[in-house]
């Protein structure tokens, strides 16, 4: 029988890699599907596609489908985050300007601590700092926001700007931004185009944010339920197939063609591994889980994080007599999860919701065969998100 073709839209990035995967190593064709992947120029072009029915699904950014519902950015079509894609795997880099000044001081780039980074930084601003971000709803902007807000550096400290991610190395050396937020590989490449270094890794704020998400409209889901179910099915063996390690050489050569991200499998190896060259100097770094596909259970959209992401945005953004604040919170869509991939016999959370930040080390959870651990989620501060109370 010949596979049903779904159309997916996704940006050219390290984090789009279980979607790439589910094609080239054939778990989609096992699930009687086949991916068109659409490579897009910008995260507006892949949320206007999946929103105005252009593409079955979509890899999208984590907030987008909670500021959608909560009538932020103009279009009003419901989407629902099915599946998480990926946890973590942003950077935060400075151009050369700020490097020399920084190396100046004596800071010394380690690469792990938030606070200091954040101190070192405000000592040699004398103006708000432009940070380069892929799109206005995005995790990088929430945890640029986040960190700010909670260190020297200061909410007024910075002013973000948007550049899309392929673009953010050549906005850099050319004195756009001062900084920037983006997802690998793209932090890699403005290193090796010796544009800047890099200063942190996203999880270095929040140790295990929901970066990227599956996502498809609403109406899509309850009229396609069979179809998504394969769909979600297929991805969660590809993010489940990436987090063995023994697949980051394939999964590097396969990313790196012409047809996906088009760099080198070396830079892609980069975010895979967790091994990173942070300078021109060529200092190396190893982050632990700096990019997560599987383990821990990665793909479950906890509503608790699409609360965090509403309560984030409701800082910034007023909220409009569009919104609904009871759609945004439940856009990341647990129960869907649930139902399509427990029957495949995957273990998953029994909770839809989690206190976000309060664990420190891996914990066992109840789940629906027991034998199921969570990852440290903390957030850099110690602070912890209620979603039974997420003013406190």
């Amino acid at each position: 029988m010949k596979p049903v073709q779904l159309s997916i839209a996704y940006m050219p990035l390290v984090d789009a890699a279980p979607l790439i995967i589910a094609q080239e190593m054939g778990f989609a064709e096992n699930e009687g599907i086949s991916l068109d992947l659409i490579a897009a120029p910008s995260w507006s072009s892949v949320r206007d596609m999946l929103a105005f029915g252009r593409v079955d699904a979509a890899h999208l950014l984590s907030p987008v489908p909670v500021a959608m519902a909560m009538g932020l950015g103009g279009i009003s079509t419901a989407i629902s985050a099915v599946s998480v894609l990926s946890m973590n795997g942003n950077v935060i880099g400075v151009g050369r300007e700020l490097e020399d000044k920084l190396r100046a001081t004596g800071y010394s780039f380690d690469f792990a601590e938030p606070v200091k980074a954040a101190e070192a930084l405000a000592k040699v601003a004398t103006r708000p700092l432009v940070f380069g971000v892929p799109f206005p709803f995005s995790m990088h902007v929430e945890l640029l926001r986040y960190w700010a807000a909670g260190t020297a550096l200061g909410a007024d400290g910075i002013e973000i700007r948007t550049v899309p991610p392929p673009l953010m190395a050549s906005a850099l050396a050319a004195g756009d931004v001062d900084a920037f937020c983006v997802g690998e590989p793209w932090g890699s490449v403005a290193v090796e185009q010796g544009a800047g270094a890099l200063l942190l890794p996203g999880n270095a704020i929040w140790n295990l944010a929901p970066e990227k998400v599956l996502a498809v409209r609403t109406d899509w889901a309850e009229t396609e339920p069979d179809l998504l179910g394969r769909l979600m099915r297929a991805v969660w063996q590809a993010g489940r197939w990436l987090s063995n390690p023994d697949s980051r050489a394939t999964a590097g050569e396969i990313l790196s063609r012409k047809a996906y991200l088009d760099v080198s499998a070396e830079l892609i190896d980069r975010a895979l591994s967790g091994n990173m060259t942070i300078s021109g100097r060529g200092e190396q770094r190893h982050v632990e889980r700096f990019l997560e596909f599987h383990k821990g259970a990665a793909t479950f959209p906890w509503r608790s994080q699409s609360k965090w992401i509403m309560h984030q945005l409701g800082k910034i953004h007023p909220r409009t007599t569009a919104g609904n604040p009871e759609e945004a919170a439940l856009v990341f869509r647990s129960d869907l999860h649930r139902r399509h991939l427990s029957k495949a016999g995957f273990d998953l959370p029994g909770a839809s919701e989690k206190v976000e930040g309060a664990i420190r080390h891996p914990t066992p959870v109840a789940s629906a065969y027991g034998r199921l651990s969570l990852l440290p989620d903390a957030f850099f501060d110690g602070l912890i998100f209620d979603p039974s109370k997420p003013e406190s």
